[in-house]
C-alpha cells in the first residue's frame, strides 16, 4: 500500500491502496483467451498463464531511442517488465524503428499526416490527433488500452469507444497545470487540454504517478470519482543506473573529476526551471563547476532566454559547462556519479524520475519542494529541498526562490562528507521503494481488476 496524501479521507485513501483479488477466468475476454482464440504461453504456471493471455495496447508519444521527458523512460521500463505479465503492444509515434531486445514488447510505430507538416504552432497538435486516428485504428484486437500523455489520450479514448474496452490513462502531468503550453502549442494548447479532459474524465481507470499527482488531478478533474484514481509510481533501474567511476565521459566534455561539481540533466522548458538555476549559479562557490546538460528548448523564446542567462553565468562567475546535445544514458550516468549535487529546480514536476537516477548514482540532490518531488527525496536524508510557493508556474519571488537553490547547493559543497551520506542513502531509497518489476505488478493486477468488473465490448463476440 502507498502512503495517503496527509490529511486525506478515508474515500481518497481508497485510490491509494491496491484492491482485494478477484475471481479467476470470470470475464468474458479472460474465458475467450483460455478457449483457444488465440494461442498462449504454454512455459509459465496456470495461475500466470491467464493473465499473460490478456491482450494490452500500450499508447505514447515517446518510445526508445526517441526519448527525452520523464514519461518516455517510464514507458520505456514499464513495457519492458509488463511484457512479460500480459500480452503487450506498444503504439507510438513516429518513424518504424527496431524491436526491442528478444521482441518483447511488440512494437508498431505511427508517422502523423504529410498534409499537416508546416511550422504553425498548432499544426503540432493537429499532427498529434492525426496520429491519434491511425493508433486508433490500429489497437483493433486489444482487450485494453492503456495511454501516456495528453499526446496518446484521445487515442485511447477512441478506442474505448470503438471497441468497448477498457482505457487506462497514466497522468505524467496535467495541461491545466502547463499554462506555459500556450506559449509552445499557440491555440494547439485548447486543443491539448481537450484531449486531456476528455479522456480522463471517461477513462476506466486514473493512474497518478504520485500521491501529489493524485491530489492535482481531483483539484483540475473534480468530476472524477476518486475510487477510479490509482497511485502508482515511477521508478528506476537500478542495474542501468549505479555509480560509474569511469571519467572518459567528463574528459570527453572539458568536465574535472577533481573538482567539485553541480549537475543538471533535463530539457529546456518552463516546467524545467533552467532560467531560475542560472539565476541561482551566480551564487554557487565559485571553485565547483556547474555542468548544465540541457537542449530542445520547447520554443525559440526560453532557448534565447536561457542562452542569455549562460552569458551571464560566463562573464560573471565562469566555470560553467553547457552540453546541448542530447547525452547517451551511460554518458549521464557518468555525470551523475561524480557530480557533488544534482540539481531539479522544476516548478512542476508530478514525480521527477530523473532525481530517481541521480539517487540511484549515489548523489545528493537539492530539488524544489513541490509536486510529487518530496515523495522521492527525503529532505535532510537523501538531499535538500527548497520551498517553493507559486503559481501559473512561476514563484511568486524567483530572487528568493533562486537564492534559496544557492543557498542549498552552497551548504552540500561545504561538506562534501553529508552530500556523500545523502548520495549512499539515496540509492538505498531508490532499491528499496522504486523498483520498476514491482511498477509492473501493479499496473497488470489493475488490468485484470478491469477486466473481471467490466462488461464485453458491443462487438466482442466478433472480437
Amino acid at each position: 500500500m502507498h502512503p495517503g496524501p496527509p490529511g486525506a479521507s478515508n474515500k481518497t485513501m481508497s485510490l491509494i491502496c491496491e484492491k482485494s483479488p478477484v475471481k479467476r477466468g470470470s470475464h468474458p475476454l479472460v474465458r475467450r483467451a483460455r478457449s483457444g482464440i488465440r494461442s498462449c504461453p504454454l512455459d509459465v504456471p496456470d495461475q500466470e498463464r491467464e493473465a499473460i493471455c490478456v491482450r494490452v495496447a500500450m499508447l505514447t508519444r515517446e518510445y526508445p531511442p526517441g526519448v527525452y521527458g520523464g514519461a518516455g523512460v517510464h514507458v520505456e521500463y514499464l513495457a519492458r517488465d509488463l511484457a512479460y505479465l500480459v500480452d503487450l503492444e506498444v503504439h507510438c509515434f513516429g518513424q518504424p524503428r527496431p524491436e526491442p531486445p528478444g521482441g518483447k514488447p511488440r512494437l508498431t510505430a505511427y508517422p502523423s499526416w504529410d498534409a499537416l507538416a508546416g511550422p504553425a504552432r498548432h499544426l503540432s497538435a493537429l499532427r498529434t490527433l492525426s496520429t491519434d486516428l491511425v493508433i486508433a485504428a490500429g489497437v483493433e484486437g486489444a482487450e485494453l488500452v492503456h495511454s501516456h500523455t495528453w499526446y496518446a489520450n484521445l487515442a485511447g479514448h477512441m478506442a474505448k469507444l470503438l471497441y468497448g474496452i477498457p482505457h487506462v490513462v497514466t497522468v505524467h502531468s496535467l495541461e491545466p497545470l502547463r499554462p506555459w503550453k500556450a506559449e509552445q502549442l499557440g491555440g494547439g494548447y485548447a486543443l491539448s487540454r481537450f484531449c486531456e479532459q476528455t479522456a480522463l474524465t471517461a477513462a476506466d481507470a486514473v493512474v497518478a504517478v504520485s500521491g501529489g499527482m493524485a491530489r492535482d488531478i481531483m483539484a483540475c478533474y473534480p468530476v472524477i470519482d476518486p475510487e477510479r484514481i490509482r497511485v502508482i509510481h515511477n521508478g528506476i533501474d537500478p542495474t542501468e543506473y549505479q555509480p560509474d567511476r569511469a571519467t572518459d565521459v567528463l574528459e570527453r566534455y572539458g568536465v574535472d573529476p577533481g573538482r567539485p561539481s553541480v549537475v543538471f540533466v533535463g530539457r529546456i522548458t518552463r516546467q524545467k526551471g533552467v532560467p531560475y538555476l542560472l539565476d541561482a549559479a551566480l551564487a554557487f562557490d565559485p571553485a565547483a563547476q556547474l555542468v548544465l546538460c540541457a537542449g530542445a528548448p520547447d520554443t525559440p523564446e526560453i532557448g534565447r532566454e536561457v542562452a542569455e542567462k549562460v552569458q551571464r553565468v560566463v562573464a560573471e562567475r565562469g566555470n560553467i559547462i553547457w552540453i546541448e546535445k542530447m547525452l547517451e544514458r551511460r554518458e549521464v550516468v557518468q555525470l551523475l556519479t561524480h557530480a557533488t549535487v544534482f540539481v531539479c529546480p522544476s516548478v512542476y514536476e508530478p514525480l521527477g524520475i530523473v532525481n530517481l537516477e541521480a539517487m540511484a548514482c549515489e548523489t545528493a540532490v537539492v530539488a524544489t519542494d513541490t509536486g510529487g518531488i518530496p515523495e522521492v527525496v527525503a529532505d535532510g536524508v537523501t538531499g535538500l529541498l527548497v520551498p517553493f510557493e507559486g503559481s501559473g508556474g512561476a514563484p511568486n519571488d524567483p530572487e528568493r526562490f533562486a537564492a534559496g537553490f544557492a543557498e542549498r547547493v552552497n551548504r552540500l559543497l561545504a561538506d562534501p562528507a553529508t552530500a556523500e551520506r545523502f548520495g549512499k542513502a539515496g540509492r538505498r531509497r531508490a532499491l528499496d521503494e522504486f523498483s520498476w518489476p514491482a511498477i509492473a505488478g501493479q499496473t497488470q493486477r489493475l488490468y485484470t481488476e478491469l477486466l473481471q468488473a467490466a462488461p464485453a465490448g458491443p462487438d466482442a463476440e466478433a472480437r
